[in-house]
């Protein structure tokens, strides 16, 4: 009952993280990409390239992004479901359909008075704000398993394959829609607007997605290194290490512990040695990658 309780938890915080990923992601669209007529990348930049061709002289009209964007979707889902997995599928599901509400409803609540303001900026600064909300969403989807559709489910189908951060192969594959646009404005400098937008985008995602698994290597000098050992195990369930030494100055023998915890885990071990040994001698590094049980898994085709 206990499992069952944790595992409705966790899944209530997923699709609450997704649903606050997916806002923020089309507010970028609607706030600060659209008024500039700033074509992004994915299913989202292709349905807002065919909204701008569609529209009437006076830039009223086109066929919506949400329509558009909701069509693509549902072929890539298709794929992304039988590769991906069932829980994957699930919540790209629920992913597509609340984005194409937010895209249907967002324009409607948000007062044309503060889009209007907002669109006074430069183009620059609307593409980088724009790429950074956009950026925010992805990043805050993809570490709860969902994504907001389009490329962003190849970029995962790849990453489950291979080592390549999400945000890299959402850049590449978005080159070829951004550049697209200039031949619908034949403007070269609000194509390049497109990939100050992107570049953003795939900064801000690698810096979620990966700033939540960054890992730090710590060594702990300390003659309650017993004490230390046993709370990390039971408090943090991190394995520890037992390595034996000696002070070459002191030519005195001792223990030294060894460990590997997320970064956001630190402070608990730092807590832990405060409280049993104020004056223990430690030493952190940042790991730059960490395998195996607790941690990822080494990604990539058996020989």
């Amino acid at each position: 009952m206990n499992k069952n309780r944790k595992k409705i938890i966790k899944l209530v915080q997923d699709y609450a993280a997704i649903s606050l990923g997916l806002f923020f992601y089309v507010i970028g669209w609607v706030i600060f990409l659209w008024p500039k007529q700033i074509v992004g990348g994915g299913v989202s930049g292709v349905g807002a390239l065919v909204n701008y061709a569609t529209q009437n002289p006076d830039g009223s009209g086109g066929i919506p992004v949400s329509l558009v964007y909701l069509g693509l979707n549902v072929a890539l889902l298709l794929i992304g479901f039988r590769i991906l997995g069932r829980a994957f599928g699930a919540k790209t599901i629920y992913a597509i359909g609340l984005t194409t509400f937010f895209f249907w409803m967002v324009p409607q609540i948000i007062p044309t008075e503060i889009i209007d303001n907002i669109a006074q900026n430069s183009e620059l600064i609307c593409a980088i704000m724009g790429g950074a909300c956009a950026g925010v969403g992805i990043g805050l989807s993809f570490n709860s398993g969902g994504s907001s559709g389009g490329t962003d489910i190849i970029a995962l189908i790849i990453s489950k394959y291979r080592n390549v951060s999400p945000g890299r192969v959402i850049l590449y594959i978005d080159l070829l829609i951004i550049g697209s646009s200039y031949f619908l404005f034949r403007d070269l400098t609000r194509t390049m607007y497109g990939y100050v937008m992107i570049a953003v985008v795939g900064y801000t995602v690698d810096m979620i997605v990966s700033g939540a698994k960054q890992s730090l290597h710590i060594y702990i000098f300390s003659k309650q290194y017993e004490q230390i050992a046993d709370r990390i195990t039971v408090e943090l369930h991190r394995g520890v290490t037992l390595i034996d030494g000696t002070g070459w100055y002191t030519k005195s023998e001792g223990k030294i512990l060894m460990t590997v915890v997320r970064k956001h885990e630190g402070n608990d071990v730092y807590r832990i040695i405060r409280e049993e040994d104020p004056h223990a001698f430690i030493s952190v590094s940042n790991a730059m990658g960490v395998f195996g049980q607790g941690f990822d898994l080494i990604k990539g085709k058996k020989s």
